[in-house]
């Protein structure tokens, strides 16, 4: 009898399931060898339709001109009986269960790419309701046609995701930590995506106009709502009486600034009711969270700059509650992480964007001293300035393995002018008086502000983003507290100071306002993918230079089945006859 037709009959027995294995190659051997206990190994599972063929095995004369073939190609496909070896490397892998696939480095990201999301030959488009609100899936759901429905689900509410997505989809109810901001982002901005991260959703579509529109953009209601402030006092002050400024100046910008702030609000609380979970990222992101505090000052800005046609009286003190109670508690959270340390401790998360936190209790101050309410005027500015201390020092003494901010976000180092420019109109609004400790307040601003203008290639050559407006909000209170200053001090310079700082902020906003328009309503290029709020809530190690930092090595069942999995088919062939042969020879002496 021979005993290779026996061989090859019992292995046609034997095996009820038939898969492909690609010949592994030295670079791809050695990724599975430095995998992470976190990412699932780096095997092709074959699909059902390649279950379902069994092709008939490989005969020895057939394998050696297999063989000769497949030299000159990079891959070959075999056919081996895996039963055995394959469900013991399953129980094995199935132990972690938030091992995935490693992504080749492809420039795509994981959502709406791939085989998978391709149905009947049709592209499915990419898929964003990991970042919807809940009570928003099941209406988004009933839109999608039946053939894509039924791949939506994997019976566990994944959707159909798979990955990191299905992870994170899974996990929606937990923040992504803040360690991963720092890990997967760059920049002192961190929205910046790192070489070796991916993203959950597709980067060469162009998402949902709402998950496009960050926070930032109440930087633009900052921005024009400091100048009804600025307008107003050049039409009340005595040392700009010779410029017989008209307060509707002051009403018409008062009424622009309402109506943009109406239509930021109303689409970010859209935003927050459809993409709920792109807002809770922003909240959480170290940098952004900062300017969750702009929204209550710009109504702060508006409420001092009303025009006295409008409001004649000073405002209500309800209102100092109002609009500074979310202020109050957005900066327990803040400074509590600044002091308890951690991840977000200040030394990590500072940036000239931090100011914003400060300057809120300048304002609240300002407006409190309006309402009429002196000692909670007082306190706010205690706590402002001796946070603004911290900061500033923090800032300006940069460690050396901190990054340099980009060059697109020059523009933030304004900010720097904003805290002492709004602390000095605060103090001069408490005490009715701009005395020594508001001068010295206003001369380190304009010092600040000094040693920026000089530096006029600092803030050219790229291109227009929302970061611009950073511009418009530290010059206006600058100017502010300049005509404070001309005030105090009546003299030509002073007055000449004040109308050069004036003319240079309503320049600027000019100019931003009607570029802002331009790039969103003619280039539509305002707002391009927020990348920053779409990283993994868990590292996906992609490359080989980036798994050499942490090495693991694979377990010893592992590393024996990928050895045999890697033999020859007629090697393989040989060795079950030897061991097949061994075993007669055994049965006979028996």
């Amino acid at each position: 009898m021979d005993t290779r037709a026996t061989t090859c009959s019992s292995i046609v027995k034997k095996n009820t399931h038939l898969m492909d294995i690609r010949e592994v190659s030295n670079e791809e051997d050695h990724h599975h060898e430095e995998e992470e206990e976190e990412n699932i190994i780096q095997i092709e599972i074959p699909t059902k339709t390649d279950r379902q063929s069994n092709r008939p095995p490989i005969k020895p004369r057939e394998a050696k001109r297999q063989q000769q073939q497949q030299q000159q190609q990079r891959s070959f496909n075999r056919q081996v009986s895996l039963e055995t070896g394959f469900s013991a490397l399953n129980r094995e892998s199935n132990t972690k269960e938030d091992r995935k696939k490693v992504l080749s480095r492809s420039g795509n990201s994981f959502g709406g790419f791939g085989s998978a999301n391709r149905i009947d030959g049709i592209r499915k488009p990419a898929d964003f309701s990991i970042f919807r609100t809940k009570s928003s899936l099941g209406k988004q759901n009933s839109l999608l046609p039946s053939s894509w429905k039924d791949n939506e689900g994997d019976g566990n509410g994944n959707g159909g995701l798979r990955g990191p997505e299905a992870s994170d989809h899974n996990n929606n109810n937990n923040t992504v930590p803040a360690g991963r901001y720092f890990a997967a982002l760059r920049g002192p901005e961190l929205d910046q995506i790192k070489d070796y991260e991916d993203i959950l959703l597709p980067k060469d579509e162009i998402w949902p106009f709402l998950l496009r529109f960050p926070i930032g953009c109440f930087g633009i209601c900052l921005g024009l709502s400091s100048q009804t402030i600025l307008w107003q006092a050049m039409a009340t002050s005595p040392s700009m009486a010779f410029l017989h400024i008209t307060p509707f100046i002051n009403l018409a910008l008062w009424l622009l600034s309402l109506l943009v702030l109406v239509s930021v609000s109303i689409t970010y609380m859209l935003k927050c009711v459809y993409y709920f979970e792109a807002v809770r990222r922003e909240y959480f992101h170290p940098v952004r969270v900062n300017f969750f505090f702009a929204p209550w000052i710009v109504c702060m800005f508006l409420v001092i700059g009303a025009p006295k046609m409008l409001f004649p009286g000073p405002p209500h003190p309800a209102v100092w509650c109002v609009f500074m109670g979310p202020v109050f508690c957005l900066e327990l959270k803040i400074y509590g992480q600044w002091l308890s340390g951690g991840k977000r401790r200040l030394s990590k998360v500072a940036n000239p964007s931090s100011h914003l936190s400060v300057v809120g209790n300048f304002v609240g101050a300002i407006l409190a001293a309006k309402v009429g309410w002196e000692e909670p005027a007082k306190f706010l500015w205690a706590v402002g300035f001796a946070h603004y201390l911290v900061v500033f020092v923090t800032l300006y003494q940069r460690l050396p393995t901190s990054e340099a901010l980009p060059k697109e976000l020059h523009p933030v180092y304004c900010m720097f002018i904003a805290a002492p420019s709004a602390a000095s109109i605060a103090w001069e609004t408490i005490y009715g008086e701009f005395d020594g400790c508001s001068r010295t307040c206003y001369f380190i601003a304009l010092f600040l502000y000094v040693s920026l203008v000089v530096r006029i290639n600092f803030f050219w050559g790229f291109r227009f983003s929302v970061a611009w407006w950073s511009y418009t909000f530290p010059m206006t209170t600058a100017s502010l507290a300049t005509i404070k200053y001309a005030e105090q001090v009546d003299s030509v310079i002073s007055k000449g100071l004040a109308l050069t700082l004036s003319f240079m902020s309503s320049t600027m906003v000019s100019s931003l306002l009607v570029s802002t328009l331009l790039h969103a309503f003619v280039w539509r290029t305002l707002f391009p993918n927020d990348l920053a709020i779409a990283i993994t809530k868990k590292r996906v190690v992609v490359g080989k230079e980036n798994k050499e930092k942490e090495k693991k090595p694979a377990t010893k069942k592992t590393y024996d089945i990928r050895r045999w999995a890697k033999q020859s088919p007629l090697n393989f062939v040989s060795s079950i006859t030897k061991h097949n042969q061994g075993n007669d020879k055994d049965s006979s002496h028996g």
